[in-house]
């Protein structure tokens, strides 16, 4: 199930915790992706809270997002770069993406295996995606008072096992947002705490994200043919036998 735009704008950009998340979430991304000069950027669900820093850097940026979802104009103050899509079929062209952000898309999809194989289909060689889900096992996801309440949430393991049988290979792994969900103000002033403390313990046990970057797999062909052996192959070149002339 999707979550209405609107909900999803009001919370990032409308409420104290909201921004919050925005920024625990957008410092750990400019980690993992600190540059992207000429490449092209794209978001699926609603990642535009995260894909802003790179507009002044990346070659080409484009926030999809899927139809049950609804679109918002992205962004606000330049040309718009956000499309309405099917959730399984993008306006894009196959392997013309260098860098793919999926957020609140892949937890709240009713067709998560063909949604992947459209993030597959549409990663360049040398490309990377970045999955970002709520943890089954944190607080966030027990919790309806934000997004990412809602949707099926994963366990590491679980994420990864769907990644890898969909031709990605697990590349690096994070794990954000150990502050409890909540808009007291006690939360949200020692939240920089929280970050630090929690990413020195077992991180996925408490974090409220987890966060996995992908590279694109590609299968060896086994080939289409039909083999059959052939129990006594004709030997063209093989000599003919000389026959005595009567």
């Amino acid at each position: 199930m999707h979550l209405d735009v609107q909900d999803l704008r009001n919370f990032y950009y409308r409420t104290a915790l909201g921004r919050s998340v925005k920024r625990i979430i957008g410092v750990q991304v400019l980690e993992m992706w600190p540059d992207t000069k000429g490449q092209t950027v794209v978001g699926f669900g609603f990642a535009v809270p995260f894909l802003r820093p790179y507009l002044k850097q990346a070659r080409r940026v484009t926030a999809l997002m899927p139809g049950p979802q609804g679109v918002m104009p992205w962004p606000s103050n330049a040309p718009n770069l956000s499309v309405l899509c099917q959730e399984t079929l993008w306006p894009l062209e196959t392997g013309h993406v260098d860098r793919l952000m999926v957020v609140h898309g892949l937890e709240t999809s009713e067709q998560a295996s063909a949604l992947l194989s459209e993030c597959w289909r549409v990663l360049g060689p040398g490309g990377k995606a970045l999955f970002i889900v709520p943890n089954r096992t944190g607080l966030w996801s027990r919790s309806d008072q934000t997004p990412l309440g809602f949707g099926r949430p994963y366990s590491h393991g679980q994420l990864e096992m769907q990644l890898r049988l969909h031709s990605f290979m697990p590349e690096r792994h994070a794990a954000v947002l150990y502050q409890p969900p909540s808009e007291r103000r006690f939360w949200m002033k020692t939240a920089p705490i929280w970050e630090r403390a929690g990413r020195s313990v077992a991180a996925v046990v408490a974090a409220g994200v987890l966060m996995v970057e992908v590279s694109k797999r590609i299968q060896p062909s086994k080939g289409a043919g039909v083999h059959e052996k052939v129990v006594a192959p004709l030997r063209v070149l093989r000599p003919v036998p000389k026959t005595t002339a009567t």
